[in-house]
Formats: C-alpha cells, sequence, structure tokens
C-alpha cells in the first residue's frame, strides 16, 4: 500500500482526499495544526522535522493549505513537502488562483457569489482574503496570508528541488500543482492522474 499525506488536511468530511487517491491502493495519513480537526499527526507543514521521517511518502496532497501561511514560510513548507516524499514520489497542490480571482472582482465586485462551496457561498474576498463566515467564528487560523500566480507556484516549487512541475489552471478559481521528485515515473503518474482530471501534462516548467 502507498501512503499519501493530506498536509495541512482540515476537516476529514469539510476536505477530502482528492479521488485518485480514495481507494485501497492509498493509505491516508492527515495531518493538522488543528487537533479539532483529529489528524493522525497534529503539526505545522513547515517545521515537520519531529513527527514525519524524510522520505517516508509516496506522495503529498495540499488543498487550500499554503495561502494560510505567510509568504516568507511558504519555500519552508515546500522544501519539507520535498523532505518527507520518497525520490519517486509527488506532490499534488492546489491554491486560489490571484489572477483568476483578480478578473473575477473587476467584472463582477468584490461581494459578487463566484460558487457556492460545502462551506457556503464564495466571494472575491473570500478567496483573497480567507472564508469570511468561518473567520467571524473565531477560526482565525482560515485567514489567507500570502498568494499564488500559476508562475509565482511553479517557481516556488522548482526553487524547493522539484525538477520538474506541471502547472494547471482550473475553473473555480483555483491552480492545480503537480510536483515531481526526481526518480518519479512521470509519465505513469500522469496518466493515473489524469483519469481523474487531473491532467497537467502539457504545462510543465
Amino acid at each position: 500500500m502507498k501512503r499519501i499525506l493530506n498536509a495541512g488536511s482540515g476537516h476529514q468530511s469539510a476536505r477530502g482526499i482528492a479521488p485518485p487517491f480514495n481507494s485501497a491502493e492509498w493509505e491516508e495519513v492527515r495531518l493538522d495544526v488543528d487537533p479539532s480537526v483529529s489528524p493522525a499527526i497534529i503539526g505545522s507543514i513547515t517545521d515537520m522535522k519531529a513527527i514525519v521521517p524524510s522520505k517516508s511518502f509516496d506522495a503529498v496532497w495540499s488543498s487550500h493549505t499554503l495561502e494560510h501561511l505567510f509568504t516568507h514560510e511558504v519555500p519552508t513548507a515546500l522544501d519539507e513537502f520535498r523532505r518527507v516524499l520518497k525520490p519517486d514520489g509527488f506532490a499534488l497542490i492546489m491554491c486560489p488562483d490571484l489572477e483568476a480571482v483578480a478578473n473575477q472582482m473587476v467584472q463582477h465586485g468584490a461581494d459578487h457569489v463566484a460558487y457556492v462551496s460545502p462551506a457556503g457561498p464564495i466571494t472575491a474576498i473570500d478567496m483573497l482574503y480567507g472564508h469570511t463566515a468561518s473567520i467571524a467564528q473565531g477560526r482565525h487560523y482560515m485567514s489567507h496570508n500570502t498568494g499564488f500566480t500559476a508562475d509565482r507556484l511553479g517557481n516556488l516549487l522548482l526553487g524547493a528541488g522539484f525538477p520538474t512541475v506541471n502547472i494547471r489552471r482550473g475553473d473555480r478559481f483555483e491552480i492545480c500543482a503537480l510536483a515531481f521528485a526526481e526518480q518519479a515515473d512521470q509519465n505513469r503518474i500522469q496518466a493515473e492522474l489524469s483519469r481523474w482530471g487531473y491532467d497537467l501534462l502539457e504545462n510543465s516548467l
């Protein structure tokens, strides 16, 4: 069985693992800084050395987590993703697309509902600064402290030592990045992910 680290998992019912990893082939290990979401490992993605051994995971999944860090913390977190991956592993990362959000704001205004998520209506303000309703309930860690364009996220991943990074701008104001470790079988991994709609093959850096 292959192991995937759900880095910044959130609550299990609110932010499930990506469909390609929701199978008997994969063992999901949930890590989060918030004990109330009952992760398997409690800790920050910026410093996992004491809680996650090096080269211990086949994949890292990070969905809408990096934007909650401060800008200077992002390279450290990506270094940690690279450290915990096996030499033939990969990281699949999702985060808001600042370029798409900016276009949405210019066209429709900051408070226009762009889409409805399981957490409720989402506006450009929510995508830029964090989910307003969650923050109002005292969940201040839901604030967004940095942001990404496709180029910025790709270059940060390359800077963290991933030799190849594929980037796709999605339909719902988000970026999807697929970063390969040095011995990863890129064609096989991409083929498996593309069956679930994660087709990033033509957008490599």
